[in-house]
């Protein structure tokens, strides 16, 4: 198969894919505002806009474990334009791989991402991470960066979270965070530097996503004219995330190459909203675009990608 870089040089590649990252506006509070926004949105395709879900107390559980995503409802009654059939749409199966993405802020370049997923085939356990990083402006300067990692099992097609680590680096301070996802108990709980109620355990629901795996669910999830949600434990916090796909896909330019990619944007996102884009075949978000009262302000996309 072949791997394509946004310089237009295909690479040759044995290309196997699998399905995701974080918000962290306490954490990242020592930070400067529009620093705390670029490491935000950056991190996860799902960022500082969902609303708080009141945590539940840790009693009846279900002791099932994961189950698959439901449809939170049908395509709005409106006319659209001719829709992309299903059967048009293909999900590349869940594979290892490596994607590079390059960061803007208000248009302007400010540092580089990377997602990797890798398959430890010895217990049939995976890990996606994601690190940014800080190049230009006072994100340089402070030597701002961000690790963040998600270990997950795959249960009936469903991305099951098992553990989930943030590590935040500067040049005058660091933070960590760890979170357990302790699925036989049906609880999560996290440890690290956190407020004291984020310590608290949080009770699991089949179906639960740490917020790193978003993205990766997203591409699998996503097909024309569907709408998505996720309830999303993470960071001592359970959030829900909506997502509504387009009717049909639209050409999208990203570096020198341009893709037919279909659109998703989160429906309960208030006055922030986070917008991807999606290709055929590609298994990570080829653009990621948060805006902010109406406008464009931290923007992902994506140089490369290879399967390991």
């Amino acid at each position: 198969m072949t791997m394509h870089t946004t310089s237009g040089h295909p690479l040759e590649h044995s290309f196997y894919y699998h399905r995701t990252v974080p918000r962290m506006k306490r954490f990242l509070s020592p930070v400067p505002l529009c620093l705390t926004a670029l490491l935000i949105a950056i991190a996860p395709a799902i960022t500082q806009s969902a609303p708080n879900i009141t945590v539940p107390p840790v009693k009846d559980i279900p002791t099932s474990t994961a189950t698959p995503l439901q449809e939170l409802g049908s395509s709005p009654a409106s006319p659209t334009p001719e829709t992309l059939p299903s059967a048009e749409w293909k999900t590349p199966p869940l594979q290892p791989f490596v994607a590079s993405y390059r960061v803007f802020y208000h248009g302007e370049e400010a540092g580089d991402a990377a997602m990797k997923v890798i398959h430890n085939k010895s217990n049939n356990v995976w890990q996606v991470n994601l690190i940014i990083r800080g190049r230009r402006g006072f994100a340089s300067v402070l030597g701002l960066n961000i690790e963040q990692n998600t270990v997950f099992e795959i249960h009936n097609g469903v991305y099951v979270p098992l553990s989930q680590t943030t590590v935040k680096k500067a040049l005058l301070f660091g933070k960590k965070v760890k979170g357990v996802y302790d699925w036989n108990a049906r609880t999560a709980q996290w440890s690290g530097d956190l407020k004291k109620e984020q310590h608290h355990p949080i009770q699991l629901l089949p179906g639960d996503q740490s917020i790193l795996l978003l993205n990766l669910s997203l591409i699998r999830d996503a097909m024309p004219n569907r709408t998505l949600g996720y309830r999303c434990i993470d960071v001592g916090k359970i959030r829900q995330y909506d997502y509504r796909t387009a009717d049909t896909t639209e050409p999208l330019q990203v570096g020198d190459l341009s893709y037919d990619a279909l659109r998703i944007h989160q429906i309960n996102s208030g006055k922030n909203q986070t917008i991807l884009w999606i290709a055929n075949g590609v298994p990570t978000p080829i653009r990621i675009l948060q805006r902010k009262n109406s406008e464009d302000e931290t923007d992902l996309r994506l140089i490369d990608y290879q399967g390991t």
